[in-house]
C-alpha cells in the first residue's frame, strides 16, 4: 500500500435535521491557507511520483500531443458586413479570434489571447460586435474562474479603449443601435480572498455607456429580492431588442424579458414572464417573437409570442413536439431551423416560417451539430460537425437549394477507417432504456478482457452527445472500449427524461450508470469488472463517486474530476445553492435525507477495499470548489483497506475546466491515460 501524505483529522461536526455529522477535513475547503497548500503539494508530489514510475506515461504524453496538434477552427459568424471566426493552429495555449471579409477568407488577427498571460491561462470567454462594426467587446477569464471581465478593442486599428467592466459571468452583451453603449450583466466584487469561493447571487443587468467607469453605470434590470434568479442578456441579430434571460438557478424553467435599445433605460417588457417553462429565444420578425419552449411539450416545440400580447394563451405553435428532442432554434434565411437529437445525435430540419418543413439537412453520421450560424436575411448558414472520430469539421448549407459542401475538414491525425462506433441500449431500473455509444478498433472484438472506458452525466438536462476528444482516440487506438452512456437526468430524451433524475430521483442516474457498467463487464461480452474504469466531470464527478461508494466491486478505476462530492455542503460555496433544482436543498428535512443517501463523501466506508481511484480537481475552481475532491481524497486514503491506490492530481491556476489551456489539457490527459493503463489495462504494478 502506499504511503499518504498525513491529513489531519479533527473534531469538527454538525448537528443535521437531528444527526451528527462529522467533517474531519473541512479545513481543506480553506483552498489558499498555508496548511491546505502544503497538503495539496504533497499529494501532487505522491502523485507525480507515481504515475512516473509508469513506462508508458512518455509515450502516451507524445502520442496525445501529437494527436492535439491538428488546425482547429470555429464556425465563421457574420457581424455588420464583417465575418469572424476563431482558430488554432494545433498546440497554441488558447484560439485566436482572426476578422474576415468573407466566410472563407483568410482573414487577419483580431484577438490573440495567447498574449494575455505568460502560461496561456487568460480565455477568451465571449464576443460581440457593436451595430456598426467598428468595435468588439470582449470578455477573458484567468485561471479557469467562471468571472469574466469586459473590454472593448477598436476593430481597424487593435486600439484599446479604457472601458474595463469586472465581475461579470454567464451572460453575453447587447449594443445599443448607436454603438455608444452596451447591456452587461454584472454583480458585487466579492471580499478579498473570497473570490473563488464565496456565494455569487444577486446578477443585475446594467448600462454601460462607452467613456464612463463602470460605477457610473445603470441599472436596467435586477431582481434583489430574488437572490436565486440568474440573469443573462443578449440583442436580436436586427439590434432592435435586447432579451434577458432570467433562470431560477440551474432548473430549465425560465422568464423572457425585452429592451428596446433605443431606449434602453425604458420599460422591460414580460415576454414570458413566469419561472413555469422553458423557453429560449429563435427569432424574431419585428414584435412577433419565436421561441423554443418545453410548455405542453415535453420534448419542446416552436411557438410565435406577439409581444404586444404575450399571454400564454395566445401563443402560436408554429412547429409542434415531435418525437425526437427539439435543443435550439434559429431564423435563418427567412425559415426556422431546428436542431434536434435522434437518441443523442443530431439532426437539423428547416420549416417555413408557417410551420411547413421544408428539408432536413444531410448530416455526415452520427455526428453532433456543435455550433450553428446565420443571418435572418441571409440563405446559408454555417455548420460545426463533430463526433467521436470526426476532429471538427465546417459545413455550409443553402437553404433555398438544400445544397451542402464541407468547408474544413477535420485534420487529427487519426486513422478513423479503423474506428468504429456503435450504439447499444441498457435496460435500468425501471425498465429504463439507456442509450450507450461504444467506440473501438475494428479489430478490437468483445473478449471479456478489454478494458473499458464509461463516461457519463446525467443531470441538468444536458445531453452527452458524439464529440471528438484526443484523449479518447489515443484510449481507442491503444487497443481500449471508449463508452458514453445517457442517463436519466440528462436532455436526450426531453423533460420527463430529465425529471427521472432528480431530486428525489437521482438515483435513477447512479443505478443507470452502474446498469450500464455491469453490462459491460458481463453480459455484453466485452469485459470484465475489474477492467472496467469510470470518469465523469463536475456533477459527471459526482456520479463517479457516488457509484464509487456504493459498488466499489463493479469497477476497476474511478476518475472523478471537478465533482461535486459533498452533498451536505455544495450550497454554500460559489454558485452551489443554485444546484438544489437538481440534487434538492440539504437545509430541508425531506431534501437532506436525499442528498445524504448519496453523497459519496459521506459514505465512504472505513475498511473497504475501494478500486484504483485518481481524483482530478483545479485550485481555482470557482464553480464546484475544490474541497470538495480534497475532502473526498482525505477520507477515502483513510479508509482503504486494499492495495489500490487513492491518489489526487490538483491542477495550478486552472478552474473548472473552461479556457484551460492546450498544455495542461495534455498534460492532465496524459495523467489519465497513464492511470488508466496502470490499472485496468493490466498493469497494476505501475501504480503500486
Amino acid at each position: 500500500m502506499l504511503s499518504y501524505p498525513p491529513t489531519r483529522h479533527d473534531s469538527t461536526a454538525d448537528v443535521l435535521h437531528g444527526e451528527t455529522v462529522a467533517d474531519p477535513y473541512r479545513w481543506l475547503e480553506d483552498t489558499y491557507a498555508d496548511d491546505t497548500a502544503a497538503w495539496v503539494a504533497a499529494q501532487n508530489a505522491l502523485t507525480d511520483s507515481v504515475l512516473g514510475a509508469s513506462p508508458s506515461r512518455d509515450d502516451i504524453r507524445a502520442r496525445l500531443t501529437e494527436v492535439w496538434d491538428y488546425p482547429r477552427r470555429g464556425v465563421p459568424y457574420e457581424r455588420a458586413g464583417r465575418w469572424f471566426q476563431q482558430r488554432n493552429t494545433g498546440l497554441q495555449p488558447q484560439a485566436v479570434l482572426y476578422v474576415m471579409d468573407s466566410a472563407d477568407d483568410a482573414g487577419r488577427v483580431l484577438l490573440d489571447p495567447n498574449t494575455l498571460s505568460a502560461d496561456g491561462t487568460v480565455a477568451l470567454m465571449a464576443t460581440d460586435i457593436s451595430p456598426d462594426g467598428r468595435l468588439l467587446a470582449y470578455a477573458t477569464s484567468a485561471s479557469g474562474s467562471d468571472w469574466m471581465t469586459w473590454r472593448i478593442r477598436e476593430i481597424d486599428t487593435g486600439s484599446e479603449l479604457p472601458d474595463v467592466l469586472e465581475w461579470s459571468r454567464f451572460s453575453g452583451v447587447a449594443w445599443t443601435p448607436d454603438s455608444a453603449g452596451l447591456l452587461y450583466v454584472g454583480y458585487d466584487e466579492p471580499e478579498t480572498g473570497q473570490e473563488f469561493l464565496a456565494e455569487v447571487r444577486i446578477g443585475r443587468v446594467a448600462l454601460h455607456r462607452l467613456g464612463r467607469s463602470q460605477r457610473d453605470d445603470v441599472t436596467v434590470w435586477s431582481a434583489p429580492d430574488q437572490p436565486e434568479w440568474i440573469p443573462s442578456v443578449s440583442a436580436t441579430p436586427d439590434g432592435s431588442w435586447a432579451v434577458i434571460f432570467v433562470a431560477h438557478g440551474t432548473f430549465p424553467e425560465n422568464q423572457l424579458h425585452v429592451v428596446d435599445l433605443a431606449n434602453p433605460q425604458g420599460a422591460v417588457r414580460p415576454l414570458v414572464p413566469g419561472l413555469d417553462c422553458e423557453a429560449t429565444y429563435a427569432g424574431n420578425v419585428g414584435t412577433t417573437f419565436y421561441l423554443s419552449t418545453d410548455a405542453d411539450a415535453a420534448k419542446r416545440r416552436i411557438v410565435a409570442v406577439d409581444l404586444d400580447n404575450p399571454d400564454r394563451a395566445n401563443w402560436r405553435t408554429v412547429v409542434a413536439e415531435s418525437t425526437d428532442t427539439l435543443t435550439d432554434a434559429h431564423l435563418f434565411g427567412g425559415r426556422l431551423v431546428g436542431h434536434y437529437l435522434e437518441h443523442a445525435h443530431s439532426s437539423v430540419r428547416v420549416f417555413a416560417l408557417d410551420g411547413e418543413r421544408q428539408a432536413d439537412v444531410e448530416l455526415p453520421g452520427i455526428v453532433t451539430v456543435s455550433e450553428m450560424s446565420g443571418r435572418p436575411e441571409r440563405d446559408v448558414i454555417h455548420l460545426g460537425v463533430t463526433s467521436f472520430t470526426d476532429s471538427g469539421s465546417l459545413w455550409a448549407y443553402d437553404l433555398s437549394t438544400g445544397s451542402i459542401r464541407r468547408t474544413f475538414a477535420p485534420a487529427a491525425s487519426i486513422d478513423t477507417d479503423s474506428f468504429v462506433t456503435d450504439q447499444a441500449f441498457v435496460e435500468s431500473t425501471g425498465g429504463a432504456r439507456v442509450p450507450v455509444f461504444l467506440v473501438h478498433r475494428n479489430d478490437v472484438t468483445p473478449t471479456g478482457d478489454v478494458p473499458v472506458l464509461l463516461y457519463g452525466y446525467g443531470g441538468f438536462n444536458i445531453p452527452l452527445t458524439p464529440a471528438f476528444s484526443a484523449l479518447r482516440a489515443v484510449w481507442v487506438e491503444r487497443g481500449g472500449v471508449y463508452a458514453v452512456a445517457n442517463l436519466r437526468g440528462g436532455g436526450e430524451y426531453g423533460r420527463e427524461w430529465y425529471d427521472a433524475g432528480r431530486r428525489a430521483n437521482k438515483q435513477n442516474v447512479f443505478d443507470d450508470f452502474a446498469a450500464v457498467a455491469r453490462w459491460l463487464g458481463g453480459d455484453s461480452g466485452w469485459s470484465r469488472p475489474d477492467r472496467v474504469a469510470i470518469h465523469g466531470g463536475s456533477n459527471g464527478g459526482l456520479l463517479v463517486g457516488a457509484c464509487l461508494t456504493q459498488h466499489p466491486e463493479l469497477f476497476g478505476a474511478a476518475v472523478p474530476a471537478v465533482g461535486v462530492l459533498d452533498m451536505l455542503r455544495f450550497h454554500r460555496f460559489t454558485i452551489g445553492w443554485a444546484w438544489t433544482s437538481d440534487y434538492g436543498d440539504p437545509d430541508d428535512p425531506e431534501q437532506y435525507q436525499w442528498v445524504r443517501a448519496y453523497s459519496p463523501l459521506h459514505n465512504v466506508r472505513p475498511g473497504t477495499a475501494y478500486p484504483p481511484t485518481l481524483v482530478l480537481t483545479g485550485d481555482h475552481d470557482d464553480r464546484v470548489a475544490p474541497g470538495h475532491s480534497f475532502k473526498l481524497a482525505a477520507a477515502l486514503q483513510a479508509a482503504q483497506s486494499g492495495d489500490a491506490p487513492i491518489l489526487i492530481r490538483i491542477d495550478t491556476s486552472a478552474g473548472h475546466g473552461a479556457g484551460k489551456p492546450t498544455q495542461k489539457l495534455i498534460d492532465e490527459g496524459a495523467d489519465l491515460l497513464t492511470f488508466l493503463e496502470s490499472t485496468v489495462s493490466g498493469r497494476m504494478d505501475a501504480c503500486r
